[in-house]
């Protein structure tokens, strides 16, 4: 038995199963929608985990949901189809949600607008002292990077993180029983004063930590004061600098440094296996001059982490097992265009779904599409056995990493979907998550779609 779905929704409600199952139109192959409603509901970035600890849920978000209340986080039960809402309130609490490996919690982060917090649970991390010391060529970036930024906050918002306790939350709304948010939601910590997110935010393996990509605030000065501030790289429309590393430790609300970065920061995401491990990117909307970076949480170790050439357009890193993490070396470009880096994205070098063994830099092209756009958004099975990727059609496909061999496992999903599939395995590494549009009326609106791997393929030695 299901709620009634009040005027105004709140953390807790419940709605009634969406959950289908459609064959693909070309392949045949089963695909388990688990919403298709009338709102457009996305799910995570491939660069972080779906699935809570249990295996049961799947957190997505929805801006169109629940009316008038922006957007939310939401729950659905891979099984029974009930879809829960998470968040309510103000303050858009979907930025980078990050769904805890070992624990029944997802954090968030909230933007409070005008500085004055929300005030729910552990209040150990209040907004920061405006930043002393300078570095010339740095600080003078800074005010640029005041402007924007993935974040895009204004100049009087408090970042802030929050933890979310879903073992009782699933429960109390299981059972009706349902309190104030505080008894769910506490807030782990604010960044300080003029602090903007950028590129998110990725949680630690052992789940105590929040590594934060920072814009704005103290950025650029902890460089080495002759350091470079890049500016927009030729022909992207994003990536001027500086930028930055925080952590945060969620029980205490402890701000510290781990780098600053003369580009703009974005994607930042977490080895889920290696604590303290941080995979983050120089974004630039496009081709970018080193796009992959790889640091401790420490601060050592910063490097990039695949050393790409003027003619090679990477993108969309992801982490997929304990050693490796996926990317796209882009293969969409017809004929090479005047600049600098004219020829990337061309088919004139190796092209492809890329993976890279973060101990011995090996790299290594597991796969590519005989034409079209070329493999674009990428991911990998935890156990080493799958690689997938989307394209610019919509279409998802999958390749066996033993023999190379590669199918269109799905597609269909309409090229004028909202937003692009983008892949993510499950933990079990036997089915993966998308997006998308192929049963909106509207041909834009988009739904959970889960894929398995076939069970041919599961059975293979």
């Amino acid at each position: 038995m299901f709620l009634t779905l009040p005027a105004f929704a709140q953390m807790g409600q419940r709605f009634p199963s969406e959950k289908k199952v459609v064959p693909d139109p070309v392949t045949g192959v089963p695909l388990t929608f688990l919403t298709t409603g009338p709102s457009s509901d996305a799910k995570i970035y491939q660069t972080h985990p779906e699935w809570t600890a249990d295996g049961k849920w799947i957190i997505f978000r929805s801006s169109t949901r629940v009316p008038d209340q922006g957007s939310q986080a939401f729950a659905v039960n891979e099984e029974s189809g009930v879809i829960v809402q998470l968040t309510e309130g103000p303050g858009s609490p979907t930025s980078a949600l990050n769904v805890a490996r070992k624990s029944m919690k997802l954090y968030y982060s909230r933007n409070t607008g005008s500085g004055g917090g929300r005030g729910r649970g552990n209040n150990a991390a209040a907004a920061g002292a405006a930043p002393t010391g300078t570095v010339e060529t740095a600080a003078s970036a800074t005010q640029a990077t005041a402007r924007g930024g993935r974040g895009g906050f204004g100049t009087n918002s408090l970042v802030q993180i929050f933890e979310l306790d879903l073992a009782k939350l699933f429960a109390d709304s299981e059972a009706g029983t349902m309190k104030a948010p505080s008894n769910y939601e506490r807030l782990c910590g604010s960044l300080p004063a003029g602090l903007r997110e950028s590129g998110g935010f990725g949680l630690d393996a052992n789940g105590d930590y929040a590594y934060i990509g920072v814009s704005g605030g103290d950025t650029g000065t902890h460089l080495p004061p002759d350091t470079k501030i890049e500016p927009t790289p030729e022909g992207a429309r994003m990536g001027a600098g500086p930028a930055g590393l925080r952590s945060m430790n969620l029980k205490t609300g402890e701000v510290k440094v781990i780098i600053d970065t003369p580009f703009q920061m974005g994607h930042v995401q977490t080895n889920p296996w290696v604590p303290g491990e941080i995979i983050y990117c120089w974004e630039t909307g496009g081709k970018a001059p080193q796009r992959t970076w790889t640091v401790m949480a420490d601060g050592t170790g910063n490097r990039p982490l695949y050393k790409e050439a003027d003619y090679e357009w990477v993108t969309h890193e992801a982490v997929i097992t304990r050693d490796e993490v996926a990317f796209a070396i882009m293969g969409h470009v017809q004929n090479p265009r005047p600049g600098p880096y004219g020829a990337a994205g061309t088919r004139e070098h190796p092209t492809g779904l890329a993976i890279i063994n973060l101990r011995t830099n090996l790299m290594r092209i597991v796969g590519q599409t005989p034409s079209g756009s070329g493999l674009w958004h990428v991911n990998g099975s935890p156990d080493g056995r799958w690689a997938v990727g989307d394209d610019f059609t919509r279409s998802i496909y999958l390749i066996d990493r033993k023999t190379s061999e590669m199918i269109m496992l799905s597609t269909g999903h309409k090229s004028t979907a909202a937003d692009h599939p983008h892949p993510t395995f499950s933990p079990e590494s036997n089915r993966f998550l998308i997006q998308s549009a192929m049963l909106a009326p509207d041909n834009s609106a988009l739904d959970l779609c889960v894929i398995p791997v076939p069970q041919a393929w599961l059975d293979r030695k």
